[in-house]
C-alpha cells in the first residue's frame, strides 16, 4: 500500500470545469455573447479558456482582449465560491486518513487561491503539505517540490504516487521517479494523457480506490 499520495488540486480533487464555465459565461454575458454549454467547457485543454473565448466571439481580436481580461480578473476570486469537490472525493480522502496514508497537494496555483480552496473544501482532512506558487520550491513539472515532500517523510519513491488529471502531472511524476495515476474525470481524455506518457488511469474515485488500496 502507498504511504504518500501527492495530488494535483483542480481537475483531480475539485470540479473546476463547472467553475470555468460559470466565470466564462459571466464574462460572455457581460459583452452580449452566447453562453457556453457544459459539453463545450469540457473541451478545455491547456490554454482552453482562450480557445473557448475565441470560438465564442468569432475572431474579433479587440473584443477577445476585453472578454479575456474580464475573465482573468474574476476567475481566481470566483473559484473560491464556486468550486465543489468531485463525487467520491471526500470518501476517498477519509479512507486515506483512516489508513494513515499521508496526503499532500502540489499546485501551480497562487498560494492565495490555493489557501482559499483548501480551507473551504479540504481542511477537515489531514493534508501534510499544500504547496502553491509562492513556495520556495519550483513547481510542476519540476521534481523539486515533489521530492521535498517525499524526502521530508523519509519514504522510498516506490511508496509514493502522484494523482493528477493533466499532462504536467504525468511529467512531474516522471521527473520525480514515482508512479502516476491519471484521473479521467478532469479536463483531459485518456488519449491525451496517454500521448503524454500516462500508463495508469482511473475513471472515478471508486476505481482510484481499487488501484490505491488493493
Amino acid at each position: 500500500m502507498y504511504k504518500l499520495i501527492i495530488f494535483d488540486l483542480d481537475g483531480t480533487l475539485l470540479n473546476t470545469s463547472e467553475d470555468i464555465r460559470a466565470v466564462l459565461n459571466n464574462s460572455l454575458k457581460k459583452f452580449g455573447l452566447p453562453q457556453l454549454t457544459y459539453e463545450q467547457t469540457l473541451r478545455f485543454v491547456g490554454n482552453g479558456a482562450k480557445k473557448l473565448i475565441e470560438r465564442a466571439i468569432g475572431g474579433n481580436s479587440e473584443l477577445f482582449e476585453r472578454v479575456y481580461n474580464d475573465y482573468s480578473v474574476n476567475f481566481a476570486a470566483c473559484e473560491n465560491n464556486l468550486t465543489t469537490p468531485y463525487a467520491g472525493c471526500r470518501e476517498f480522502l477519509t479512507e486515506c486518513n483512516k489508513r494513515g496514508i499521508k496526503l499532500a497537494i502540489i499546485t501551480n496555483k497562487p498560494d492565495d487561491a490555493t489557501a482559499g480552496v483548501y480551507k473551504k473544501w479540504l481542511s477537515e482532512f489531514a493534508f501534510d503539505r499544500v504547496i502553491g506558487q509562492s513556495d520556495k520550491f519550483p513547481l510542476k513539472p519540476d521534481a523539486a517540490s515533489t521530492l521535498s515532500v517525499i524526502n521530508g517523510f523519509g519514504f522510498d519513491k516506490s511508496e509514493c504516487v502522484f494523482i493528477g488529471d493533466g499532462e504536467t502531472d504525468v511529467q512531474t511524476a516522471k521527473n520525480a521517479g514515482i508512479k502516476c495515476v491519471s484521473a479521467l474525470w478532469g479536463f483531459r481524455s485518456r488519449e491525451q494523457l496517454a500521448a503524454a506518457g500516462a500508463t495508469l488511469f482511473a475513471e472515478s474515485y471508486k476505481e482510484l480506490s481499487e488501484i490505491i488500496f488493493h
